[in-house]
């Protein structure tokens, strides 16, 4: 490569990653001096999973955990944090606040690198403008956004870039470079590898067709074989290391060199493990989800409800929603779809990014999450596209000028509903200050050996600010899911305090991973929770305290909540009809308020309006909080038939229109109306964002 085209692509890389990263400070510069979303003087992220991340980048640095420990393939996000903690002159929440930011801007760098590979620079540059901000890449690598995905597409478009210019260049310093961006690439995301595999198996395809008898090639397969298996990374470097020694120092081989290297190759990649990973993965994101079956969990032979039907982002989603996501409009999507299309029939190298736009249609089943896949190449072929029209209006005009003037003009209608979706997604902190400052208490009330139990969404939260343990959270959420709803929506408090002692102390039990299959595995749930809810059943010895975690925010996803464990786990059947509608009060007309869901409240008359069905009120609670945010509760008795209750919460201008059953759970007492059993639990934490409860048994 020439100076002057080395300048140019150094000055087109900055100008891309200085536009993705200005972009990404927009939510920044929107909720900067919002106090509720700032601790410890800045802003906290809005990812929960991120919360994980944190705390194992916070014990390596405490010496909780080693480096060495944090270095392993679940822990890459926070042994790099806790790097950059140590080198930069910042504070841990700037650092995992921008690190998204900077780190998920590098995509531009392999779309340009592509784009220079295939002597099309401003191809490279063009498509780098667009994929760095399109929606669903800027959704999953904005700032604040704390997650493996900031660098879960920037790796693979990497290994891309290699596996292309490799191919296109044949040296075999390019195959060395391939193999290390597979290992980052494995290390950062595991899962990877099933992408890498892919992207491998086009590119043998694509040079079988191409001139099989190029002993390059056969070179390209063993490096890609070893890039590929699961061996420990000394091992993978050390044999990396010594074939591009060898290749080098021996340029002449024959066939027989070559070939059986590649039998060796095969081998080690096979006996790894790494098509098990594979394996693992086709069947779990493409196999279950296009062709599903019932299944029955073997250890425990009973039908949990399955939390990926509740989770948006693991859910099929419409087509005006693929196109936004994967390149902003559905007009830039469909001239997108026919650039893709006429990028690998003219440069058939293409072909090997296949896999990542495959991955991106996946959404269609297996959720939104996946469209961020499908970014990257969808902005090369739009770019392409705009190409090919701006240098046939060149060649008719033979106006340079208006050429620029063209592609300018359409990049700028292009990136506005992209830039418009950016200045318009104002997501929030995942907890505010006062939420932080609850679970910080507890934190100084309770040791680290103790366990708090939540709904698994504020699973990693909990951890990382009370530094205490839980029972689900966002890697643990299957099947003791179960318990946690058992606990929030039961109507015995006896249940839910023996319950909360009996499902802790079982689950730190050696070789117990999941408490609901070794409660559940010799006695029928129902016949053991009938046993639990009595005040007199002999719970096992008290090791360590148990809190209980009631937050606000939990009110308008509680329906859900109660969804795995109004359950029977011999029919999969839900129990009864759980009713429960928060909602803001809309107008007033006499007694009458008109809610936002379009429910109607008479308070004279003790009658709510769903739709046509009028039903009578059993009775009204209007709750206030006092001082220490404990709940003032004025009850008023309407209908003693009354299949509903209504509570006004006053002080959050919220209405809740609920059933009798559902009125007498845990959330509903003792949350929103304070009321609990003082010999089984204790308030010790009291806001009006949080209630935190101490068992007593």
């Amino acid at each position: 490569m020439q100076t002057s085209e080395k300048k140019q692509l150094f000055i087109y890389m900055f100008i891309a990653y200085l536009f993705s990263v200005v972009v990404r400070l927009i939510w920044v510069y929107q909720f900067q001096d919002t106090d509720n979303f700032i601790w410890n003087n800045q802003l906290m992220i809005n990812t929960n999973d991120g919360y994980v991340f944190a705390e194992t980048a916070r014990d390596i640095l405490n010496g909780t955990i080693s480096y060495f420990d944090g270095i392993n393939n679940d822990g890459a996000v926070g042994f790099l944090t806790a790097i950059l903690v140590k080198i930069l002159p910042f504070s841990f929440e700037t650092i995992i606040l921008y690190m998204p930011t900077f780190l998920g801007s590098l995509l531009v760098i392999p779309i340009i690198l592509i784009g220079y590979s295939l002597n099309k620079p401003y191809l490279g540059f063009l498509s780098a403008l667009l994929g760095g901000i399109v929606w669903s890449y800027y959704n999953r690598t904005m700032t604040g956004y704390y997650d493996s995905d900031m660098l879960n597409i920037v790796m693979p478009m990497f290994v891309l870039w290699t596996i292309i210019h490799s191919i296109l260049v044949q040296k075999n310093r390019y195959l060395l470079l391939m193999v290390i961006f597979m290992l980052l690439s494995q290390w950062w995301y595991p899962k990877n590898i099933s992408l890498n595999t892919a992207m491998i198996f086009m590119s043998i395809i694509y040079l079988l067709i191409k001139d099989r008898k190029n002993l390059f090639y056969l070179k390209f397969i063993l490096f890609a074989l070893i890039g590929l298996a699961l061996v420990p990374v000394y091992l993978k470097v050390g044999l990396t290391i010594a074939l591009f020694g060898f290749f080098h120092y021996k340029e002449t081989l024959t066939d027989r060199y070559i070939i059986s290297l590649l039998v060796g190759g095969g081998i080690i990649f096979l006996y790894s493990g790494a098509f098990n990973i594979i394996w693992s993965s086709l069947q779990l994101y493409l196999i279950n989800r296009f062709f599903p079956s019932d299944i029955i969990s073997t250890a425990t032979q009973l039908n949990f409800y399955s939390v990926i039907s509740t989770v948006r982002e693991a859910s099929a989603i419409p087509f005006e929603t693929f196109a936004n996501r994967i390149s902003g409009h559905t007009i830039t999507f469909t001239f997108a779809t026919i650039g893709v299309i006429i990028m690998m029939i003219r440069t058939p190298i293409l072909l090997i990014s296949l896999p990542m736009v495959a991955m991106g249609f996946m959404a269609y089943k297996s959720g939104l999450r996946f469209t961020v896949y499908a970014v990257p190449i969808y902005s090369l072929g739009f770019a392409y596209l705009l190409l090919i029209v701006s240098e046939y209006i060149e060649s008719f005009s033979k106006s340079k000028e208006l050429k620029i003037a063209f592609t300018i003009g359409i990049m700028t209608v292009v990136l506005y509903p992209n830039l418009v979706h950016i200045v318009s997604y104002k997501v929030p902190t995942v907890l505010n200050k006062t939420e932080v400052t609850d679970l910080v208490k507890l934190d100084k009330l309770a040791s680290s050996d103790d366990y708090t139990l939540g709904w698994w969404d504020y699973g990693y939260p909990i951890r990382y600010y009370s530094d205490t343990n839980t029972l689900i959270d966002g890697g643990k959420h299957q099947n003791d899911n179960y318990i946690i709803s058992m606990i929030m929506q039961s109507s015995s408090q006896n249940l839910v305090a023996n319950l909360s002692r009996l499902a802790v102390e079982t689950y730190i039990q050696p070789n117990v991973g999941v408490v609901a299959n070794k409660l559940f595995e010799k006695t029928k749930p129902k016949k053991l929770l009938d046993k639990v809810s009595t005040s007199s059943y002999l719970l096992p010895q008290k090791t360590r305290d148990i809190y209980l975690y009631l937050p606000y925010r939990m009110m308008n996803i509680f329906p859900t909540v109660a969804v795995f464990g109004n359950l029977n786990l011999k029919t999969g059947r839900k129990e009864r009809n759980f009713i429960f509608y928060p909602s803001t009060p809309l107008k007033q007309n006499g007694s009458q308020v008109v809610l936002q869901n379009g429910i109607v409240f008479d308070s004279s008359k003790g009658t709510i309006s769903l739709g046509k069905s009028l039903q009578k009120v059993y009775h009204f609670d209007q709750v206030s909080l006092g001082e220490n945010s404990i709940p003032n509760v004025q009850t008023s008795l309407m209908h003693l038939d009354g299949t509903f209750c209504v509570v006004y919460l006053k002080s959050y201008n919220k209405i809740v229109v609920m059933d009798r059953e559902t009125y007498k759970s845990t959330y509903v007492q003792m949350f929103m109306l304070g009321n609990y059993d003082k010999n089984l639990f204790e308030l010790v934490i009291s806001s009006p964002y949080s209630k935190i409860y101490k068992l007593k048994k």
